[in-house]
């Protein structure tokens, strides 16, 4: 059940039932100190550091007792009910909540609810709250301590942000409430109480970098030695691999981890792990996803396809580099699940190839992107050509889905490649292993689109 910070007080007859009739009472130290003990008299226990992996192992000790776990405002938003349900079932699980930090911030701010964003601090890197930094919008931040407002006015001085106004609401809902109140650039005050909340009006600074919420942020946003995605070509990748909320990328090459970056911050969500065989590059992209907000981001300092055998299956892969290394193709394809999508990216004639032969087998869709940008041509203005980006993009069929037929004239010969623009186009995809790399593929080395 949920409690306030006005502890018992503050609590329901339902709530004050299922205590008083608790044998066992699990939960924080500031939790079980709201309680009376003429009240509740079941055995109290202190939850251990670290708590998630304590909890089978806790009400595994007191089955056939009835137990109650007291947790702060609504155990079922970022709070314990999450793992108690995942434990114990909802069937052997009664929820009483009480009303969020949440919920009375935005009562005192005047803020709807359903417009405001929360980011959490608890036991989470504060860095994802910059993924939520938009121009004009709301947010609520729940602190793991005192600490917390301090270091999110200093995360909004380095993402732009300084001008944001930002209150502090300390014990909210208990007679010792209190409202601080300041900007990111000149936060003026220490330390206060640890049971606190921090609201961000989002305020961007002048000239500060805007960063959309769509695939194809600026190439300025990212650290990087060249090894980039550009941003069109990143944007179409993007929609190629069409991220949904929860799913799981490979990035192989990471480079700069653009593409594995943008697939995150499509969904709170997603994830994604970058496997990259350069330490220093490896190390940016690190570097690149706290400063975006996923810091959740996992990189692999591995080359590919070595690097891939221990990996989760993905939903979706992305190949920006590596293309010609033995057997890649084919182990990303055998990998990824059923209804997963594959998305390859070259610069070269010698990959090109590989994912011609590629299409030709599975099908999907293969094209070819060219961006121009104009620049100063004496007093006048033409186009500077960028290296067109050949993409070839599949996906994997349900299993036991049949081999796609390749087109025929009739006779029950395959027809050879046409360039009429009227060939039948192949289906997509079938569960074959890609062919492997020719043998004269073996000595390049692993050329890479991301330029």
């Amino acid at each position: 059940m949920g409690l306030g910070a006005d502890g018992w007080a503050g609590l329901p007859e339902a709530s004050r039932e299922a205590l008083r009739a608790a044998e066992v009472l699990i939960g924080g130290a500031r939790q079980l100190d709201l309680l009376p003990p003429q009240e509740c008299p079941g055995e109290r226990i202190g939850w251990p550091s670290p708590l998630r992996p304590a909890v089978p192992r806790l009400l595994a000790e007191h089955t056939g007792r009835r137990i109650a776990v007291p947790a702060s405002g609504d155990p079922m938003f970022y709070g314990i009910g999450r793992a108690l349900g995942e434990t114990v079932g909802p069937d052997r699980l009664r929820v009483l909540p009480h009303p969020s930090s949440v919920s009375y911030a935005c009562a005192r701010l005047g803020w709807p609810v359903e417009d405001t964003e929360t980011v959490t601090a608890v036991g989470r890197p504060l860095a994802a709250l910059a993924a939520a930094l938009h121009h004009g919008r709301r947010l609520l931040v729940l602190s793991a301590g005192p600490a917390t407002p301090g270091e999110v006015a200093a995360l909004l001085r380095d993402r732009g942000y300084g001008p944001s106004p930002l209150t502090v609401l300390e014990q909210l809902g208990s007679d010792r409430e209190r409202a601080l109140t300041g900007t990111a650039d000149d936060w003026p005050h220490p330390p206060g109480d640890a049971l606190n909340l921090v609201a961000v009006s989002c305020v961007r600074a002048p000239g500060a970098l805007r960063l959309g919420s769509v695939p194809g942020l600026p190439d300025e946003a990212y650290e990087h030695d060249g090894q980039l995605t550009k941003r069109h070509v990143r944007a179409a990748t993007l929609a190629a691999l069409a991220p949904a909320p929860g799913e799981l990328l490979w990035d192989i090459g990471g480079g700069s981890g653009s593409i594995a970056v943008e697939w995150m911050r499509a969904h709170r969500s997603c994830r994604a792990i970058a496997v990259e065989r350069d330490e220093a590059r490896a190390e940016r992209i690190g570097r690149n996803a706290a400063a975006l907000g996923v810091p959740a981001l996992r990189v692999v300092h591995a080359a590919a396809p070595d690097g891939l055998a221990a990996l989760p299956a993905p939903d979706a892969v992305f190949v920006g580099g590596g293309l010609t290394a033995p057997g890649l193709l084919e182990a990303c394809w055998s990998a990824l699940r059923p209804g997963g999508r594959l998305v390859a990216n070259t610069v070269t004639l010698e990959s090109e190839a590989l994912l011609a032969d590629a299409y030709r087998r599975h099908g999907g869709e293969l094209v070819r992107l060219a961006v121009a940008h104009a620049v100063p041509v004496g007093g006048f203005t033409g186009w500077r050509q960028a290296m067109p980006v050949t993409q070839w993009s599949a996906t994997k069929p349900p299993s036991g889905a049949g081999t796609p037929r390749p087109p025929s004239d009739g006779s029950g010969a395959p027809r050879p490649p046409s360039d009429d623009g009227d060939a039948p186009r192949p289906s997509s995809g079938s569960g074959n292993p890609l062919p492997p790399t020719s043998p004269s593929d073996a000595h390049r080395p692993p050329p890479s689109a991301r330029k």
